[in-house]
């Protein structure tokens, strides 16, 4: 198994600690950013890091809490993820902490980045998208996806996707409504996937532990989104 390293970052006076896989060879790399769930760098991204690095991508799992964040549980997980959604412009510019500091890395590429998120992540990834930062895919997967601050024309650089659930109780249809509205006034390249009698969690192999109505792995969703990243991403930034 390919073996991942801490990579660490700054923002606001927080230690920011995530994950960072690297592949083989030299580089200069493309770059993608995964942005974990609400309940932290402990799920699933590590494993998608892994996977993006064998493909040749240099993958970095970004820790929006914090190095000494305690995200044991999915309660004190929810206080981290609370704390971040009450301050929505400090969220988007954590999120482009994080874009910088890996661009700036001496083995990236910073012309082919992107960036992949899961519910909160794919919150934080549309965000990234929106702050205009050059990002040439990013692909939200049972993301939220209200913003503060709506793009405007000529600020979104690369394809925004999003994979939505129809049956999804925190992206209900108005959001992807108002998601496509704004992609469509800010003149944006963008795809709105929506899959039908899919829940939100639609990825995570585990969603069930969590015991909550309306969070439901589904395999096929899960396969077929994951295809089409990979498309994108060999599209917008491949080798």
């Amino acid at each position: 198994m390919r073996p991942l390293q801490p990579i660490e970052c700054t923002h606001a006076g927080t230690l920011l600690r995530g994950l960072i896989a690297v592949p083989d060879g030299a580089g200069l790399f493309p770059a993608v950013l995964v942005m974990h769930s609400a309940l932290g760098l402990r799920h699933m991204v590590g494993d998608t890091a892994r996977k993006l690095a064998d493909l040749g991508y240099l993958a970095v799992a970004t820790d929006m809490y914090g190095a000494d964040a305690d995200f044991s549980d999915d309660q004190k997980a929810g206080a981290f993820f609370q704390m971040l959604g009450e301050q929505p412009q400090f969220l988007r510019d954590r999120c482009t902490a994080w874009f910088d500091h890996v661009a700036a890395m001496s083995q990236v590429d910073a012309g082919r980045m992107a960036a992949i998120g899961y519910c909160f992540g794919g919150k934080c990834v549309l965000e990234l998208a929106r702050s205009g930062r050059d990002v040439k895919a990013a692909v939200s997967y049972h993301g939220t996806l209200e913003t503060h601050a709506p793009a405007r024309p000529g600020e979104v650089r690369g394809m925004v996707a999003a994979w939505c659930g129809e049956a999804d109780p925190y992206a209900p249809q108005a959001h992807i409504d108002q998601l496509r509205a704004e992609m469509q006034a800010a003149g944006t390249r963008y795809q709105i996937t929506l899959l039908g009698g899919v829940e939100h969690g639609f990825t995570d192999p585990d969603a069930a532990a969590l015991g909550r109505p309306g969070i439901v792995y589904d395999a096929s969703a899960a396969k077929v989104s994951w295809a089409g990243t990979l498309a994108l991403l060999q599209e917008t930034i491949g080798q």
